[in-house]
């Protein structure tokens, strides 16, 4: 009987948990004042966008420390040198997206994150530091994995009357994490996980996908209260 590759058994879990995710992500896509909440949606996916490329520093520093005894995390050296610098300033990006709706890069540099991104963040430090960095491997899994689809950007570009360079962002990543989803995969696969490794990547990515259940709610939430800024 073929064994199942390590990375669909992963990709397999988050398509079984993330049906709220799915769903939450469509409601906001569908919401009828999508042009209001999408601002304060840009300005969450910066203030997780802006940790990415200090995450996989810090995962890259620790696989370091460990590689001489431990092979998973000498080849997952490489990948966050690499990919490092493939996401390096998409953060600045999300700023020019911005501005472009009007809104200045003070004030969103100068917001305080809400606590549900200081999680989603916070919780992959803790795992890179006391655990494993292949923890990284699970946010990676959801976030490049499961990217808004161009026609959903197109689709809200089309509701809304937003220049299209306020997306751009969205367009980028829409094509991108295709490739970067491709990769993740490639080195799941190649990687000698044990069982501790397995069980880490699936709590991160399930942690993942809660927190963006949260995040969007949260969106949709003030939307309704008025609260949007």
């Amino acid at each position: 009987m073929e064994m199942t590759r390590q990375s669909e058994a992963l990709n397999r879990k988050i398509l079984l948990a993330g049906s709220r995710l799915w769903s939450v992500t469509e409601a906001f896509f569908d919401h009828p004042d999508l042009g209001r909440l999408l601002p304060e949606y840009l300005f969450l996916v910066h203030c997780s966008m802006r940790a990415t490329v200090p995450l996989m520093e810090a995962a890259e520093r620790r696989a370091r420390e460990l590689s001489e005894a431990d092979p998973v995390a000498a080849r997952l050296v490489p990948y966050f040198q690499e990919h490092c610098q493939e996401e390096m300033d998409h953060d600045e990006w999300l700023l020019e997206d911005l501005e472009a709706l009007g809104v200045e890069r003070a004030s969103v540099l100068g917001r305080t994150p809400p606590a549900e991104v200081a999680s989603l963040v916070g919780a992959q430090y803790y795992w890179i530091s006391h655990a494993h960095p292949v923890a990284l491997l699970g946010w990676f899994a959801v976030l490049e994995g499961n990217p808004p689809p161009p026609e959903m950007v197109v689709r809200l570009r089309e509701r809304t009357g937003v220049p299209e360079r306020a997306l751009r962002t969205l367009y980028e990543h829409a094509v991108l994490d295709l490739h970067h989803r491709d990769d993740l995969n490639d080195l799941i696969d190649s990687l000698a996980l044990r069982p501790e490794h397995v069980e880490l990547m699936g709590l991160s990515a399930l942690h993942v996908i809660d927190q963006l259940v949260r995040i969007l709610d949260r969106v949709m939430i003030l939307a309704g209260n008025g609260h949007v800024h």
